[in-house]
């Protein structure tokens, strides 16, 4: 199977970056193939302006979603835009590594979504959600957290689920893509080494039969 996997960290000796690596090793190792996308060594640009696209619609009033539209129709995409785009398409699953930062994902990766995700390629005219572009493609959201797994459980933090209801629901799912369980391992500068060498031979194990699993209900909060 064809994995793609988006990853948004600064930091090479994170466990994020060791998630990163190790998964890419067990994909390849288990025969599938395996693209990339390391937003901060590709230096990727998060702003997103009239600088994705080659063509114009409107020179006198820019608008995001229309000028999307049109550079559909005109293979009007500026190159790197048009690269990542087709990594999307290509990918039977997609991954997102990445720590949650301010209960949310950190800009570069927010603003791939932004440049990368455009309306008449990725969605519209009715194409979302079961209808959606990607239906039948699975994505799945794997991440670190600073707090301990308690603070996401109680009222503290509030329900990691509904956290990540809007990269679940509003940004995959829309797309058509169903949705695997979020892979989180919780307060990483908490944990020993031995903890955190456990944790990654967990996840090493699940990414060995992530294909078998069944998506999840993403809830309507």
């Amino acid at each position: 199977m064809k994995i793609l996997i988006i990853y948004a960290h600064p930091e090479p000796q994170s466990m994020n970056s060791t998630m990163f690596k190790s998964a890419i090793d067990t994909l390849i190792n288990a025969g599938h193939e395996v693209k990339v996308s390391d937003l901060y060594a590709m230096r990727f640009n998060p702003v997103s302006d009239r600088s994705n696209f080659t063509t114009v619609n409107d020179p006198a009033f820019f608008k995001q979603q229309l000028e999307e539209e049109y550079a559909s129709q005109a293979n009007g995409f500026a190159a790197f835009i048009e690269e990542e785009q087709q990594k999307v398409e290509w990918c039977d699953l997609m991954v997102w590594q990445f720590p949650l930062w301010w209960f949310s994902i950190p800009a570069i990766l927010k603003g791939w979504v932004d440049r990368v995700f455009a309306m008449g390629r990725f969605y519209g005219n009715g194409r979302i959600y079961e209808n959606g572009i990607f239906r039948g493609k699975k994505a799945l959201l794997s991440l670190t957290t600073g707090g301990p797994e308690a603070n996401y459980i109680n009222e503290k933090y509030g329900d990691l689920a509904i956290i990540l209801h809007s990269l679940q629901r509003g940004i995959l799912e829309f797309t058509g893509f169903s949705v695997l369980r979020p892979h989180v391992i919780y307060g990483t500068e908490r944990q020993s080494v031995e903890e955190l060498a456990l944790e990654l031979e967990i996840w090493r194990t699940r990414l060995m039969d992530i294909f078998e699993e069944a998506p999840i209900v993403v809830g309507n909060y």
